[in-house]
C-alpha cells in the first residue's frame, strides 16, 4: 500500500522543507526516509535533462547541518542517487555555502552540491537546497525537482553509482583562510592578519563551529572564549539565527565576559551571519548592512545595494547620501534580492551587493552566494587593515541614523485562500491612508507608506508572508511612541477584515 504524498506542500520557494520527526504537537510528519530516497532518484534526473549528461556520469556532494534527522535523510538520498547511476561524495557535516563552493572547485569534478538543512527552524524539521555551478536552484527548478519525485516509474538502473566520503569543510575554510590573507593590506602579517585579536564564534550549536578552528586560529586569533561549537540538532542553548534577540544576546553577553575584539555568530547552515563589537553591541539587520556596504562601497563606488523591502530609511541615507552609493529596496527573500542583483548587472547598472536584512548577504566577487562566512570574511579583512590605524570596524556606520522605535507585527489569516484575502487588505488600505500618510512609489511588495504627521515620523511596510499565512507589519518611528500611535489608525482600517487576526496590535 503507497502512502499519499503532497509533493507541492515540500516546497518552500528555492529550499525543499518539511516536517522530519516527532516533537511538536500538531505537526505532521511529511519529510520521511522514503521521501528523501524519492527525492534523490528525482534530483538526479533533473540534473541529467539539465546537463544532458548521463546519471552514470554525474557526480554529487551531500552534506548535512546538525539536525538529528539529518544522516537518515542523508542515507536515504543518497541511495536515490546511487541507485540511477549517480556517484556521491559524502561531506558529512558541512554548511550551505561549502556545498556551492564544491561545484566550482577545479580541484574535483563535482556536478551539483546538495545541503540537508532547515535553516533556523525548530528541531523537528529539515530540508534541501540544490547547486549547481551556476548557482542555488530557483523555484522553478524546485517545482521541477517534485514534479519528478512525483512520478512512480524513476527505476533503479544495474550499475549502481560509488559514495565517497569527502572532508570539504575542512578545503572551504583553506579557501577562506587565503582569501583573508590574500585580501589585506601589505603592512598587515599576511600569516596571522589576526594575531592578537580576540575573536569568539557562537555557532549555536548548528555546523559553524569550524571557523573558530579552522579559519579564525589559522589567522592568529584567540578563540577562547567561543561557544556552542559543538553540532546539536536539539539546540539546547539558543536557536542558531542571526535575528533572534535570544541568541544576539548570548553572543553579546559572551563578548563583554570575554572581553573579546569581536564575536561572530552563524545560523545553522552558516550561510547567514552577524558580529558584535567590542563594547557588546549588536551590529545585524540595518546596521550589518550599513557596514558591508561601506566596505564594498569603498571597492565600488557608486554601485547598487540591492536590499529586501523592510530596510529603513536611514539606511538609503546611509547609502545614498553618505557613502555616495544607490539603494534598490526589492522583493523579501535572499533568491529574489540576488537575482535583482544579477538582473541590475546585466543590464548595465554595477552592483556587487544583495542582501536581506535576515542576515543573507550575496557579493558578486564570490558567485552571488549568499555565504555567512564570506561576509565575516569580508569584515575580518577590513577589521585587520583598520587596526593599523587604530580604527574599529563599528565607527564605519557612525553616521548611520538609527530609528527611535522599531517594531514588527505578524498577523494571522484565518482562511484558506489567504493570498487573495491578503491582497484585498493591501489594496483596501491602499485606498484608506490618512491626509498624512503617503504611499511610496518606488515599492516591489505589498505598500509602503511614509507616516509625515509629527507624532508619527516614521513609515510602515505592510506585505504578505511568501510562504506562509500571515501578514506582517514592520513599523519604524523616529520619536517615542510614534510606532503606538501609528499602530492605533492601522487597527483601525484592519478591524472590518474579520479572518485578520489583529491580537499582535493590542
Amino acid at each position: 500500500m503507497k502512502t499519499h504524498i503532497n509533493w507541492k506542500k515540500l516546497q518552500n520557494g528555492s529550499d525543499i522543507r518539511g516536517v522530519a520527526m516527532d516533537g511538536i504537537p500538531g505537526e505532521e510528519i511529511n519529510l520521511t526516509c522514503q521521501v528523501a530516497e524519492k527525492l534523490g532518484r528525482a534530483f538526479a534526473h533533473w540534473l541529467h535533462h539539465k546537463t544532458n549528461l548521463s546519471t552514470l556520469t554525474l557526480t554529487v556532494a551531500v552534506g548535512t547541518d546538525s539536525r538529528l534527522t539529518g544522516p537518515s535523510l542523508k542515507k536515504a538520498f543518497v541511495q536515490g542517487l546511487v541507485h540511477v547511476g549517480v556517484d556521491v561524495y559524502d561531506c558529512g557535516i558541512a554548511s550551505t555555502p561549502a556545498m556551492f563552493m564544491a561545484t566550482v572547485d577545479e580541484d574535483y569534478c563535482i556536478d551539483a552540491g546538495v545541503m540537508l538543512t532547515a535553516s533556523h527552524l525548530p528541531f523537528n524539521r529539515n530540508g534541501f537546497k540544490f547547486f549547481t555551478p551556476e548557482g542555488g536552484a530557483n523555484k522553478s527548478d524546485i517545482t521541477e525537482i517534485l514534479q519528478w519525485a512525483a512520478r512512480d516509474h524513476l527505476n533503479a538502473i544495474s550499475e549502481s553509482g560509488v559514495v565517497k566520503e569527502l572532508d570539504y569543510i575542512s578545503t572551504y575554510s583553506n579557501h577562506l583562510v587565503h582569501r583573508i590573507r590574500s585580501g589585506v593590506q601589505s603592512k598587515v602579517d599576511k600569516v596571522q592578519p589576526l594575531k592578537g585579536l580576540k575573536i569568539i564564534v557562537d555557532a549555536g550549536n548548528g555546523a559553524g563551529g569550524f571557523f573558530a578552528k579552522k579559519v579564525l586560529e589559522k589567522l592568529g586569533a584567540d578563540t577562547n572564549g567561543s561557544q556552542f561549537l559543538d553540532p546539536d540538532g536539539n539546540f539546547p542553548n539558543h536557536v542558531p539565527n542571526p535575528e533572534d534577540e535570544v541568541a544576539m544576546k548570548s553572543i553579546s553577553d559572551a563578548v563583554i565576559r570575554e572581553k573579546a575584539d569581536l564575536g561572530i555568530i552563524f545560523d545553522t547552515d552558516v550561510d547567514r551571519s552577524a558580529i558584535v563589537d567590542k563594547q557588546g553591541n549588536s551590529i545585524h539587520r540595518n546596521e550589518l548592512i550599513a557596514l558591508i556596504s561601506a566596505i564594498v562601497l569603498e571597492e565600488h563606488p557608486g554601485s547598487t545595494v540591492v536590499t529586501d523591502s523592510i530596510t529603513s530609511d536611514g539606511l538609503t541615507w546611509f547609502i545614498q547620501t553618505h557613502l555616495k552609493g544607490k539603494h534598490k529596496r526589492f522583493k523579501r527573500g535572499y533568491k529574489n534580492v540576488i537575482n535583482e542583483s544579477l538582473r541590475l548587472n546585466t543590464a548595465g547598472e554595477e552592483s556587487w551587493l544583495a542582501i536581506e536584512t535576515s542576515g543573507h548577504a550575496a557579493l558578486k566577487e564570490n558567485y552571488f552566494l549568499d555565504d555567512g562566512a564570506f561576509l565575516v570574511a569580508k569584515l575580518l579583512m577590513k577589521m585587520a587593515d583598520l587596526r593599523l590605524h587604530n580604527k574599529e570596524l563599528s565607527q564605519l556606520i557612525n553616521e548611520l541614523p538609527k530609528p527611535i522605535e522599531s517594531k514588527e507585527f505578524r498577523l494571522k489569516i484565518k482562511t484558506k485562500d489567504f493570498i487573495s484575502y491578503g491582497q484585498s487588505v493591501i489594496a483596501a488600505l491602499e485606498n484608506n491612508l490618512s491626509s498624512d500618510w503617503e504611499k511610496v512609489s518606488e515599492n516591489y511588495e505589498g505598500i509602503r507608506v511614509q507616516c509625515k504627521h509629527e507624532s508619527e515620523d516614521g513609515w510602515f511596510l505592510l506585505r504578505l508572508s511568501l510562504h506562509d499565512p500571515v501578514i506582517p507589519i514592520n513599523i519604524e518611528s523616529n520619536v517615542r511612541g510614534g510606532v503606538e500611535v501609528i499602530v492605533s489608525k492601522l487597527k483601525h482600517i484592519l478591524e472590518l477584515y474579520i479572518h485578520l487576526d489583529l491580537s499582535p496590535l493590542n
